[in-house]
């Protein structure tokens, strides 16, 4: 039988791909068959996980996504491509009163800008081929719930939903696919390096998941290689929740 989930054939974008759920995207992509590209401005770590792949003609573009012209180079660099995945993202905790401008306008640059504008580029120039899938990582804050903290982070993923869903009915018309993923916590370095929250915190927030621990980076992998997979080819415009039964609990 023939695997449903396969890649084979497939050139597959994916930025944030030096570490968590990129790079392990990145990994199980390759693992189906996909040849990658991937992208993001930690090149050394990015090596690494260049290193981690299956064998394939894989390459990787180092840049910061934030600026313009960093855009064009990448679109100019590379051959029309049957999957993007919106991968990079920064995390940031503070309280409602003492969020700044200048933090808001970084994390909205990360987090919504530099991925909506990725994709517009790519599509502008061609390269997204025709039945192609493009997935955000998207989060539940923002989407489903809110935490105290998080109005900045939760801001940048709100946005990234309303814009997948008029992506997802312009695209329509070319076979195109645009979902989001939406997680709750997961084990990734966005999770374990953070200075203000104590591993006495983590522990007992994961006691408010039904499943009493966070998602690993491969369990929302796969849920993205469904997406890119020819086995998704009727869903658009979605936002998959994956949390454990946390927004249910």
């Amino acid at each position: 039988m023939k695997n449903p989930f396969s890649l084979e054939g497939k050139r597959i974008l994916v930025t944030g791909a030096a570490s968590g759920i990129g790079r392990c995207t990145a990994i199980k992509a390759s693992e189906m068959g996909a040849t990658l590209v991937l992208v993001d401005l930690n090149e050394e770590r990015m090596q690494e996980t260049l290193g981690m792949l299956a064998s394939g003609d894989h390459s990787m573009f180092a840049a910061d996504l934030t600026q313009t012209e960093n855009l064009e180079k990448l679109a100019a660099s590379i051959e029309p491509l049957d999957g993007l995945v919106n991968c990079a993202g920064i995390g940031l905790t503070l309280p409602f009163k003492f969020c700044g401008e200048d933090e808001l306008k970084r994390i909205m640059a990360i987090n919504f800008f530099a991925p909506v504008l990725l994709t517009q580029t790519l599509v502008k120039k061609k390269k997204i081929n025709k039945g192609a899938s493009i997935v955000y990582m998207a989060s539940i804050d923002g989407t489903v719930t809110g935490h105290i903290g998080n109005s900045m982070y939760s801001a940048t993923k709100g946005a990234i939903l309303g814009s997948v869903r008029s992506q997802a009915l312009e695209m329509a018309a070319r076979g195109i696919r645009v979902n989001c993923v939406s997680p709750a916590r997961v084990n990734t370095p966005l999770i374990q390096n953070r200075n203000n929250i104590s591993a006495e915190q983590v522990k007992a927030n994961m006691e408010l998941y039904p499943m009493k621990r966070y998602a690993e980076p491969e369990e929302i992998a796969y849920y993205i290689i469904y997406l890119l997979s020819d086995t998704s080819t009727y869903t658009t415009g979605s936002n998959l929740v994956i949390d454990g039964g946390f927004t249910i609990a």
